[in-house]
Formats: structure tokens, sequence, C-alpha cells
């Protein structure tokens, strides 16, 4: 077979290739980061400028490939979730747990909404990222050291004061490369949560948070929306809803079997090395 013509196109096309890679590459980035203790924001920090996939168009691209992670966990918990409007009128139990998510939701919406610009402006490096990345390693392991005596085994244990509690330490994954899934489920953790009820309560908050803020950054960047890239952005946003819904339906698997420390040395080791390399090649990180 001769694949002469299809090394033509694409040799004359390679800018349009490149663009197409990097919509793959951080499309699985965003999924397979998302819901894990390491934090999606930073890693497409990092990657988007190893990449030299930077900018406005870059920043609005990777806001949106969000909603394919989140739309992984909607997905993967559709029958949950679908009897909750029903289940209201008539369930104790389903009032207090959209209450909870409500309570849950609110201080990282508050401070977001107020410092959402100071945090884009001087916190947005993959420098910053990177302790981040080191510095959250490092409390995972002195979480994972503790004892974690357990008061409320599912997500319907809950009440709305532990509810807040994790709300109040997600507002620690405003700073890039704490990771919003690490905050939470450690949060949930020191609470008395079990595993799986940390774990699930952060994937559960990750819906009206994620959702608030993919919109509001969208709606912040409207005008770096243009309709020639709606093809790169479906590329990047089905690798990440597939890509999400795998590590999703790993992760809860793995909790109920193991620690997050291997999370916590990953983060150590990466964060370490991009420090290292920032050191050495600076104008790799140059914007």
């Amino acid at each position: 077979m001769d694949f002469s013509p299809y090394l033509d196109y694409l040799s004359n096309n390679l800018d349009v290739v490149v663009v197409y890679l990097n919509a793959i590459i951080l499309g699985l980035v965003e999924g397979i980061t998302e819901f894990l203790p390491i934090s999606s924001t930073g890693h497409l920090i990092i990657v988007g400028n190893l990449l030299e996939f930077t900018g406005a168009r870059a920043d609005t691209f990777e806001v949106f490939i969000q909603l394919g992670a989140i739309l992984a966990v909607l997905w993967h918990y559709q029958k949950r979730l679908a009897v909750i409007p029903a289940a209201i009128r008539g369930s104790k139990q389903a009032k207090e747990f959209v209450l909870n998510l409500g309570v849950a939701f609110l201080p990282a919406a508050f401070l977001g909404f107020l410092f959402h610009k100071s945090i884009k402006a001087y916190l947005f490096g993959p420098v910053t990222v990177s302790v981040a990345l080191v510095v959250g390693g490092v409390a995972i392991l002195f979480v994972e050291r503790m004892n974690h005596p357990i008061r409320a085994a599912e997500v319907e244990d809950m009440d709305w004061r532990d509810a807040l509690a994790v709300g109040l330490a997600q507002c620690l994954a405003l700073v890039p490369g704490v990771s919003r899934a690490g905050a939470t489920i450690l949060g949930g953790l020191l609470l008395g949560l079990s595993r799986r009820a940390a774990t699930e309560f952060s994937f559960f908050l990750a819906i009206p948070t994620m959702f608030a803020a993919t919109f509001y950054d969208l709606y912040k960047s409207r005008g770096d929306l243009v309709l020639s890239d709606l093809p790169i952005f479906v590329v990047g946003f089905v690798v990440a809803f597939f890509s999400a819904l795998i590590v999703v339906r790993a992760l809860l698997i793995y909790v109920g079997r193991r620690s997050f420390t291997a999370f916590a040395w990953y983060r150590i080791v990466f964060g370490g090395l991009v420090l290292l390399y920032a050191k050495y090649y600076p104008h790799a990180f140059a914007s």
C-alpha cells in the first residue's frame, strides 16, 4: 500500500496535526488527573507550557474540556442522581444530601469569585504549581500516617457540618497544584469519613463546583471563542470524558484497598523534577 499521499498530507498540514495532537494529549491529562489527588489544573499548566500550547485560546480550551470530565461523573452516577429530584419531595435523606452539596459548594464559590483575577494573574505558573504539588504530596504522606476513626461510612451519613468542613478544605484548591480532589478527599478523611465516602463526596461536589467554575471562565473568555476551533475543542472534550470515566471507576476500586501514598510520592517526584527543569531550562516555561 502506498502511504505517500497520506505522508504528503501530513507534511503539508503539520501545524493542524500538531494542534489536534495537543488536544488529545491535554484531553488525556484533564481526564486522568481531574479526580485524582494530583491536580488537573497544575498538570494542564505544566504540560501546556511544555507543548507551547499557551495563551487565551489554550486557556479557553483547557476550561472547555473540563466539561468532559464533569459529564463523566454524571454518566457514572446517572441512576443515583436521576432519582434525587423526585426523592427530595418525600425523602429527608435526599434533601440532606442536596443541602450538604450546597453547603460544601459555597465557600470555594465565594472565594473563587472574589479572587479569580488575582489567582489567574499570580498563581497560574509552572513553578508555583510545582511547589504546590510537592507541598501537597508531603501533606498526603502526613495525613496517611494518622489514624482515621470512621464515623461516616457512606455519603448519606454526613451532616451539614461535615459538608461545610469539606467545602472549606476545597478552598485550598483555589491555588493551582493543590488539587481539588486531594483537598476534599483528605479533608473528608480527617473528619472521619471512610475512604469511599470521602472519594464519592469529592466526585459529587465536583459537579456544581466545576460547572460553576467552567461556565464562569467560559463567560469571561467568550471573546476568545472562535467557531473554527470547535473541532479541536470537541476532540479534547471527548478524550477527557472517556479517560475521566475510566479513572472515576478505577479510583473507586482503588480506594477500597489502598492508601493515597502512591499519589503523594508521584506529586513530590513530578513537582521536584519540574522545579529542577525550570531552574536549568527557564526558557522552557517562558510565557
